[in-house]
């Protein structure tokens, strides 16, 4: 089959992003199939140097070209400048033919809305990586045509495992929304020796937007959970570091946490490509994370693509319970919490025990999350 997949890689080139959408490629890739990577969000391109919106797109295709150089995809991507709409990369036949008669386009997190193509590709999917907010998105009349262009899908998926179940209350309204798991390409996690002294860590914004309002409740960010757990340094000896960006509003409590016992640096600094935040993550003792309050408020059973890759590398996770325990397993490897003593506790029982963990981290990536079997379980499903 030829694939097209969507994405945003060359808007945010840095660590997470770009493996969320690369670990498709090189799942479906590795079944065998051909695939081309598409770039067209009608963004303008984002300078972070300058640190503003520009025409120039000269960042991202630097960005572009190295990343799929490493990855022997150099010909097999395509970028459209949302300024002036020029192609770069493949190039724009190459663009409008695999859309016209390409087999699957993979809409990635809303990445690609592809407006002017003769869009004759034979199954369009989309997948939706932020639950109850996509959902909200779609009926709360706040943008139509994104509401159109989601629902113009021939399959939906989502990483909100709960969704459409009777206990969840994420709107669905007539989509079918499918479960599914972030791909995560083995291969290129690893697992490493890890250091007597390495931290429990993880990568996270306080607050990536503003809250969304649905049916008169409130559906939050990270920083309404996280300000549950902000004692957490003082409840076990384990050292955490917190690579967190500020987000919309930048009113993180740095001062506070910090004087709490968290170690706080610029994911920027530490993780601003794709070779650098897998290094971060392996240079882990495990990951400690909370989620987005909508996904915890709307019972979501979310599980994140970032926990999937620590798992890959064989480093153990404790994070958020968002309903997610009810569909993967959570005695080794990945543990839950709803509350501050739980979270200690969890920390506490993994470190009893690191190398059991460790290993099963490892196990369960293979089982759950290796790209070949998620991304075959996809197209078994068109």
């Amino acid at each position: 089959m030829r694939v097209i997949i969507t994405g945003l890689v060359g808007q945010y080139p840095f660590g997470g992003v770009i493996w969320d959408y690369l670990h498709y490629l090189l799942g479906f890739r590795s079944l065998g199939h051909e695939v081309l990577y598409l770039e067209d969000s009608g963004a303008w391109p984002y300078d972070p140097v300058a640190g503003t919106i520009t025409h120039d797109c000269s960042f991202a295709l630097q960005s572009l070209t190295k990343i799929f150089t490493d990855f022997d995809l150099a010909e097999s991507w395509v970028y459209r400048n949302g300024a002036d709409g020029k192609f770069y990369g493949a190039g724009e036949k190459v663009a409008r033919e695999w859309l016209r008669q390409g087999d699957l386009l993979v809409n990635v997190s809303s990445a690609g809305w592809l407006r002017d193509y003769d869009l004759r590709v034979g199954h369009k999917m989309f997948i939706d990586g932020d639950p109850m907010f996509c959902q909200i998105g779609l009926l709360d009349g706040s943008n139509p045509q994104y509401a159109g262009r989601l629902r113009d899908h021939d399959s939906h998926f989502t990483f909100g495992l709960s969704v459409g179940q009777p206990n969840c209350p994420v709107p669905v309204d007539g989509i079918w929304w499918r479960p599914t798991v972030q791909p995560i390409a083995l291969e290129h996690w690893p697992v490493a020796p890890i250091r007597p002294d390495a931290p429990w860590t993880t990568v996270m914004n306080w607050a990536s937007y503003r809250p969304k309002i649905w049916q008169g409740k409130e559906y939050g960010q990270k920083n309404l959970e996280f300000i549950k757990f902000k004692e957490l340094p003082t409840k076990t000896s384990a050292p955490f570091r917190l690579a967190m960006g500020m987000g919309v509003g930048g009113h993180c409590p740095t001062k506070e946490l910090r004087k709490l016992g968290w170690d706080l640096v610029d994911p920027q600094e530490v993780a601003p490509d794709h070779q650098s935040y897998r290094s971060f993550l392996t240079s882990s003792r495990g990951e400690w994370s909370i989620a987005k309050h909508g996904y915890v408020e709307g019972k979501t059973g979310w599980f994140s693509c970032r926990t999937a890759c620590y798992l890959a590398a064989g480093r153990p996770a404790v994070v958020q319970e968002t309903g997610w325990s009810q569909h993967l397993p959570r005695q080794q490897g990945i543990l839950p919490f709803s509350n501050l003593e739980e979270a200690a506790d969890c920390i506490r029982q993994i470190n009893r025990d690191y190398e059991s963990h460790a290993e099963a981290a490892r196990q369960l990536a293979e089982e759950y999350f290796d790209a070949k079997k998620v991304c075959r379980d996809l197209i078994r499903q068109l």
